[in-house]
């Protein structure tokens, strides 16, 4: 039984995001969608606000779970006994830097491939950052996140649409 890790932020997730889940749930049995904590980057929504968002979008997929992961990802994918990550490739600076960090993954545990997959070319633009500028300026959010979180996108990101949190 092959199983594989989708690690990402997810913040929110997008259409393109759930393109390659539903594509890599098609080809491993298992697929696990793995929210991982970017020092980098400064999170819109909460780890638990994501896992809502991810399941409610893949739901159809009973072949997908989606956990929150801790640490360095290879050793992440190890620990829950997946052979294979997962990583989507939109632009040729995508490929630069996933190769970088497949290379050292390699080093880290070999034993944990990384498999590549393409985006649609109607998503190789789209990103979650994108998608949070769009909310924040009151953009149209139908053509980039799944229309079952756009809802709770727009309540979190868009001015005019916020709720007043407590």
């Amino acid at each position: 039984m092959k199983k594989a890790v989708y690690p990402g932020s997810f913040d929110p997730p997008t259409y393109g995001h759930l393109d390659i889940i539903t594509r890599a749930s098609s080809v491993f049995d298992e697929l696990v969608i793995a929210i991982m904590k970017n020092p980098k980057k400064k999170s819109a929504f909460t780890e638990e606000e994501r896992i809502e968002m991810l399941r409610k979008i893949t739901r159809d997929l009973p072949n997908v779970s989606v956990v929150v992961g801790h640490g360095l990802t290879v050793r992440f994918a190890h620990s829950i006994g997946a052979q294979v990550l997962i990583r989507g490739i939109r632009a040729v600076m995508d490929y630069e830097y996933e190769l970088q960090q497949a290379t050292a993954n390699m080093y880290l545990d070999d034993s944990i491939e990384t498999v590549f997959f393409v985006a649609r070319p109607r998503f190789s633009f789209l990103s979650s950052s994108v998608s949070k500028e769009i909310a924040l300026n009151n953009g149209d959010l139908s053509k980039f996140i799944p229309e079952a979180i756009i809802e709770e996108v727009e309540q979190e990101l868009n001015p005019l649409k916020k709720k007043i949190r407590l």
